[in-house]
Order: C-alpha cells, then structure tokens, then sequence
C-alpha cells in the first residue's frame, strides 16, 4: 500500500506536522527525506531497508559515496542531498555558539563538538577561541594526526589565540576509538598549554574529550 493510502495520523510527513519530528521514527524520518520508495516498496519500506543493511541511521549518515551509492534506491544526488543536511546541521549548532551567544552552558559546547569531531576517522585537536565574555570568536582545526593520537604544539595555539585577541579557550579533541577517558599524554598537554596561554594571559577553560557516545570534561571531571 502507498504511504498516500494510509491513514493520515500514519503517514511520516503529517505525523511530523501534528507531532513534531522527535515523535518519528529513524525509519519515519529518512522516509521523508527519501521522499519516493522504489519498485514494490514505499519510502517508509525503502527506509527500513536500508536501515537494516547499514545497521544505524548513524552508520547510514557516515557512509562513503560509494557505501551510500551501492544500496537500493540511493545514488549521488540523495548523497549530495543529504551531505548538505548534515552540513547545514553543522552549521546550526556553530551559529548558535557565535558571538551573539556567550558559553555558559557546557552542553552546546559538547553538541558542537561532537557535531563536528565524532565522526573523524583520525585524531583532531580543535581550539574554541573566546573573547573576554566567553562569546566564540573562532573554531580552528589545528592538528590532525592518527587513530590513536595527534601531535600538538603549544606554541602554535598560542600563536592562534593571540592572532584571534583571545582572553580564552577551549580545548577539544577527539578519540577515534569512542572511549572518552583522557590519557597520560592527553594530561600532560592540557598542563603544557594551561601554563603556555597562562603565560600570556589566556584563560583555558576547558578540555573536552569527544568519544562515541559521550564527552569528557576535563572542568567537570576537576582535572583543569
């Protein structure tokens, strides 16, 4: 049976409108973004598959072009379509952390991050740079390494933080192998960088750590 031909409290666009889009499945809200099924399978049945063969709808988002192409129904145009969700979904959380909004509420730090990090196949140190009131002024990239570590040079972030006028920062990096429990090393560059922004009077406030399914403070953890 077409999704036209169901009940309208059913169907997955009109559910959303009635409901709101956090009362739709995983399964509800890629059909809607499928828009069309394929020969004998509506967008909803369409949808089910493919969650079924990537076995998450995370899975399904970070697949490669190719991974993507190669499943039924999809091809370039839905990736390229669906790329540009993500990214405008990106996008979003960075504007809510731009200059208009002061970081007070470590929750929006750590959805942003884990927005842009957790998905990183390789290790990536990223530094929020702040003004005096804690608005971000910039969100840089600036170390990429391997799986399991990335070099980092704290004369380089100070040369950045000064290059932005900070008065502070957050740290952030992310662990590829989805444990977010800071290392050895990872303690010992935090102190490194504490002491080298110190020197110039840059305040670090934080040093998150982006894992598979949560974020390690090192504020809230008391180890900064």
């Amino acid at each position: 049976m077409a999704i036209i031909d169901w009940p309208a409290s059913e169907r997955p666009r009109e559910k959303l409108l009635q409901q709101g889009p956090a009362s739709l499945s995983d399964a509800e809200l890629l059909a809607i973004f499928l828009r069309t099924g394929c020969a004998g399978m509506s967008a909803v049945d369409l949808a089910r598959s493919l969650l079924k063969r990537f076995g998450s709808l995370r899975a399904l988002l970070e697949s490669s072009v190719a991974e993507f192409c190669e499943a039924r129904g999809l091809g370039e145009a839905k990736y390229s379509q669906l790329q540009a969700v993500l990214e405008m979904s990106r996008r979003h959380l960075a504007q809510s952390l731009s200059r208009d909004c002061s970081l007070n509420s470590s929750q929006a730090v750590k959805d942003f991050l884990t927005a842009r990090l957790r998905h990183r196949n390789a290790e990536v140190f990223t530094v929020l740079f702040l003004d005096s009131q804690h608005r971000l002024i910039a969100c840089e990239e600036l170390f990429q390494g391997t799986i399991d570590g990335a070099s980092v040079y704290p004369r380089e972030v100070v040369k950045a933080a000064l290059k932005h006028n900070s008065a502070a920062v957050i740290l952030a990096h992310n662990h590829p192998s989805g444990i977010a429990e800071p290392s050895t090393s990872d303690q010992h560059i935090t102190e490194r960088l504490v002491q080298a922004l110190a020197l110039v009077d840059i305040r670090t406030l934080d040093h998150i750590i982006v894992g598979e399914a949560q974020c390690l403070s090192f504020a809230e953890r008391g180890l900064i």
